[in-house]
């Protein structure tokens, strides 16, 4: 943590830059060495300025204002290496909204299984108008999630991803299945 620096001075002593004449002065020194503990927090931040952007770099408790510029969204109750993930993927996470890729995606980064993901839609070509449309009348999008234990995915989680990533025009079902087949958990 920062707040628990040991040692504030500056790399950048102010007393090395003044000239001679007040560097034999005993008072001079001092007053410049308290220049130095005020200013050093200040010099070692700019110098390290650049990694509180990167959020692989980031300290741990500045990922959540990182996450909150680029509209990450987060609980904040997730793992650090899965609010880094979310945080550095939030741009991209942005511009897939809507299609399967996101969607995916973002119920990979909730809960941490990639989901099978049956859509309604489809698109065609065809030499001839008024030909036959593809996929059916009905939109629809069903997210089918398969676990060893359904009972300890949190169901609220998954569901707040997939309204969050899935097109606003598209009814959602979600079915969580155990690995065995027996277990299934609909929402």
């Amino acid at each position: 943590m920062r707040g628990n620096v040991t040692d504030p001075r500056s790399p950048y002593p102010l007393a090395d830059q003044l000239p001679a004449i007040y560097q034999e002065d005993f008072f001079g020194l001092r007053f410049a060495s308290g220049f130095d503990v005020v200013l050093g927090p200040v010099l070692i931040l700019l110098d390290c300025l650049e990694a509180y952007f990167s959020p692989w770099l980031a300290p741990e408790d500045f990922l959540d204002w990182l996450g909150q510029w680029i509209g990450a969204e987060l609980d904040g109750d997730e793992p650090v290496l899965i609010r880094r993930e979310a945080i550095a993927g939030a741009v991209t996470m942005h511009r897939r909204r809507g299609t399967a890729t996101g969607l995916a995606t973002a119920v990979r980064l909730a809960i941490g299984v990639t989901p099978e993901i049956t859509e309604s839609g489809g698109s065609s070509w065809s030499a001839r108008p008024l030909g036959p449309f593809p996929g059916s009348a009905e939109p629809q999008l069903r997210v089918t999630v398969r676990v060893p234990d359904p009972s300890t995915v949190n169901l609220a989680r998954l569901e707040a991803a997939v309204a969050g990533a899935s097109p606003a025009h598209m009814p959602f079902a979600i079915e969580v299945i155990g690995t065995n087949g027996n277990d299934v958990l609909t929402v």
